[in-house]
């Protein structure tokens, strides 16, 4: 049995007065799942708990990213959240505050068995 992936989404969120990453990061996978929608698990009678999420997170302080709080948000499957160098700081020196700004990629994968479907005939 091989793992495929089917869904590749990307999301952004922010969190412009608290400073917190975790909080932008979990905005950030929200906007991202808001934009699939998997129809594949009923109609091929796959179960949801077998799909793996991988989640990369990009922040400017990957570090401040509580990737097990990310993980929680996930409605389907068991999730792999990993935080890494990306997304944006915007400082606001006139509030004295910084914007933070995370982007995600949310990935889905499936195990399927090779062989195990195949084209009809005129399709």
């Amino acid at each position: 049995m091989t793992e495929k992936r089917i869904i590749l989404e990307m999301g952004t969120g922010n969190d412009l007065y608290g400073e917190d990453y975790t909080k932008a990061a979990c905005r950030a996978v929200q906007d991202a799942l808001h934009h699939s929608s998997i129809l594949l698990f009923r109609s091929l009678d796959i179960d949801h708990r077998d799909m793996r999420v991988q989640v990369t997170i990009g922040v400017q302080d990957p570090d401040k990213v509580d990737t097990d709080a990310v993980a929680d948000t996930l409605p389907r499957g068991y999730a792999e959240v990993k935080a890494v160098k990306g997304g944006l700081n915007v400082h606001d020196p006139e509030q004295g505050t910084t914007h933070i700004i995370a982007t995600a990629a949310v990935e889905a994968f499936v195990p399927l068995t090779a062989g195990a479907w195949r084209l009809s005939e005129g399709v």
